[in-house]
């Protein structure tokens, strides 16, 4: 198993082409594909970057909503835009969004990345207007594996080489001036996330995350800040087990209660 994907498990969902998972101990209920992308210990890393004075925070490539719903969950008073293509995500992250009664702040967009916006998100993806945009994007280089049979995880698991750039170029936009952009990736992906970063954000942080001691890091999160002229930190990595499978307390308490994780 992925040591950040699918550790949440499945749970009693009724719908057989779908499961409810639980995150952040049993606060936020999310439904999800049994097949595709499945959110897991990503998502709420990511989401535990959020500070209630970021609204607002615009969720990209959000997918059946988890990052921004999590975000939500542990801020009160945080309001946040859900971006997403594909129909069938969509339909969850709606579903998901008022399963969990966050209809008052949370709301649901159909946009491409890259592309054209819509009438109805042009209306609400306003340039330089959120104070913190966050991405967990598809991890893998189309060119480089074989498409999965099923679309949907084709589509949520991988993109072309040169979509990282067009993530970035996005997230900058819509960042307002001061604002923070921030993303979770391979760590193998960091040379290609600065790359995109240049001349964008300024003040970057890089928060390499272990699966244990003594471990290759596995995952990279990357903050930058929008104008800024501070220098690149590299911060003291997150682990996230110890000697056996738990997870550490700190990793702990940003899973299961909604900590914060400070970069």
């Amino acid at each position: 198993m992925n040591e950040l994907e699918d550790e949440t498990g499945p749970g009693s969902g009724s719908k057989s082409d779908t499961t409810q998972d639980y995150f952040l101990g049993d606060r936020l209920a999310i439904r999800q594909p049994v097949r595709g992308y499945r959110a897991g210990i990503d998502a709420v890393l990511l989401a535990a970057t959020a500070l209630d004075g970021d609204s607002p925070l615009l969720d990209l490539g959000a997918g059946v909503g988890t990052v921004g719903l999590c975000a939500a969950a542990r801020c009160p008073d945080l309001r946040v835009v859900l971006v997403e293509r594909e129909a069938e995500l969509l339909n969850l992250a709606r579903e998901n969004v008022a399963a969990n009664h966050l209809e008052d702040r949370v709301s649901v967009v159909e946009a491409e990345i890259g592309e054209a916006l819509p009438a109805a998100a042009a209306r609400v993806l306003k340039a330089d207007t959120f104070a913190h945009v966050v991405a967990n994007p598809p991890f893998h280089d189309e060119a480089a594996g074989t498409a999965s049979l099923w679309p949907l995880k084709a589509v949520s698991h991988a993109m072309t080489a040169d979509a990282l750039e067009q993530w970035a170029r996005f997230m900058a936009r819509m960042t307002m001036p001061g604002g923070r952009s921030t993303i979770i990736h391979k760590a193998d992906a960091l040379p290609r996330i600065l790359s995109a970063f240049e001349n964008r954000f300024g003040g970057i942080t890089i928060l390499p995350i272990y699966p244990r001691d003594g471990a290759p890091a596995i995952r990279v999160i990357v903050d930058g800040i929008k104008g800024s002229r501070a220098p690149l930190v590299i911060k003291p990595g997150l682990i996230l087990h110890g000697s056996g499978n738990a997870f550490q307390p700190d990793v702990d308490a940003i899973l299961r209660r909604g900590a914060a994780l400070p970069i």
